[in-house]
């Protein structure tokens, strides 16, 4: 499907949006329903293929309907790309998968134009990020010159080629896997573009029976062959609509912005989270409420997602990482010591 250029963006079918431009009731609560029944069929497709992942399966939805991207960060082998991949299967959509290495080009990920003798005319061939979901595979393998080449995609949903902006599918989800930086042939992140992920997820190690159990699955074939989706990507993107009209109370943005700007004066971290950090933070947590069946944001919402969203875009101090501090310790302090609103909850 060749890519139009961008336009300005039309107005989209809401059914949760009554005449009056206010959520209609009956019709948010219609579809807050549909939404925890359907996130509850793509959570058990991925536990079908990654077993004991429960907690990372929510986290992943939550990145995927409040529209932003996942990192997964760990050791080779524990399940990064399959839990990209499971994901991707799970839903009925285009998918694009980009293997990271050093001699990769941004064009490489955007498309190129090419001349055709037979028209005397330039052709646009678009690249991988012209998918819904795009699976970057091992991205910090590759310079940061084509790790940049994400940027604009992942913040603005458009890519220039030639001068030329496109317009990416809707809805577009980057889930990139990388391996800790002190491994051989790997290049960190810069930090613009670590900032531009809405979470990072460390996959770890199973226990014993999840990975008995992955044995068991995986003995003759995998769970992936298999893998049939439960929901398409025009569901998707209605329910990241209705997401957005999850209500978050004042007490609760105070309760975000006194856990970001904790970071921002704390001895332990020479660079806080941003003002991004704090967007995000709030769009995580409504649609962590919307897959709990909830018209409205909790404290416990943002609690819990606070140290996926926040620890990957923080800078500790030296003296921190000499003291083997990690930034999820102190996302875990932090969270430990802002006071939790006592008023947080309906309109």
């Amino acid at each position: 499907m060749q890519p139009e250029p961008a336009s300005p963006a039309l107005t989209e079918d809401r059914p949760h949006i009554g005449a009056a431009g206010r959520p209609d009731p009956e019709a948010l609560s219609a579809n807050l329903e549909e939404l925890v029944t359907t996130t509850g069929r793509v959570r058990d497709a991925i536990e079908s293929v990654v077993a004991g992942r429960s907690a990372l399966a929510d986290v992943t939805l939550a990145v995927l309907l409040a529209e932003g991207h996942l990192l997964l960060e760990d050791v080779p082998g524990v399940g990064k790309t399959t839990l990209a991949k499971a994901l991707a299967r799970s839903i009925d959509c285009h998918v694009g998968r980009i293997q990271f290495t050093p001699d990769l080009l941004p064009s490489d990920l955007t498309g190129v134009n090419i001349f055709r003798t037979a028209t005397h005319d330039f052709e646009f061939r678009p690249g991988p990020v012209f998918n819904n979901i795009v699976i970057g595979d091992e991205i910090n393998r590759a310079s940061p010159k084509t790790q940049s080449a994400l940027l604009e995609c992942m913040e603005e949903g458009q890519t220039t080629v030639d001068g030329t902006t496109y317009t990416l599918p809707r809805p577009f989800l980057v889930v990139a896997t990388q391996n800790p930086v002190e491994m051989e042939g790997t290049y960190p992140l810069p930090e613009a573009q670590r900032d531009r992920f809405m979470a990072r997820l460390t996959v770890g190690y199973p226990d014993n029976d999840a990975e008995m159990l992955m044995l068991d699955r995986q003995e003759a074939a995998t769970p992936l062959a298999h893998l049939e989706p439960v929901t398409t990507g025009a569901t998707i993107r209605r329910f990241a609509e209705v997401v957005k009209v999850v209500h978050a109370a004042p007490a609760v943005k105070q309760y975000v912005l006194d856990l970001v700007g904790a970071t921002r004066v704390h001895d332990g971290l020479r660079l806080g989270a941003s003002p991004r950090a704090s967007l995000q933070l709030l769009r995580a947590s409504k649609a962590l409420a919307a897959m709990s069946g909830r018209e409205h944001v909790l404290p416990d919402d943002v609690q819990s997602l606070a140290r996926p969203v926040l620890s990957h875009r923080l800078i500790l101090s030296t003296e921190s990482r000499l003291a083997g501090t990690s930034a999820e310790q102190l996302v875990d302090a932090i969270v430990q010591r802002v006071p939790v609103p006592a008023s947080a909850g309906r309109r």
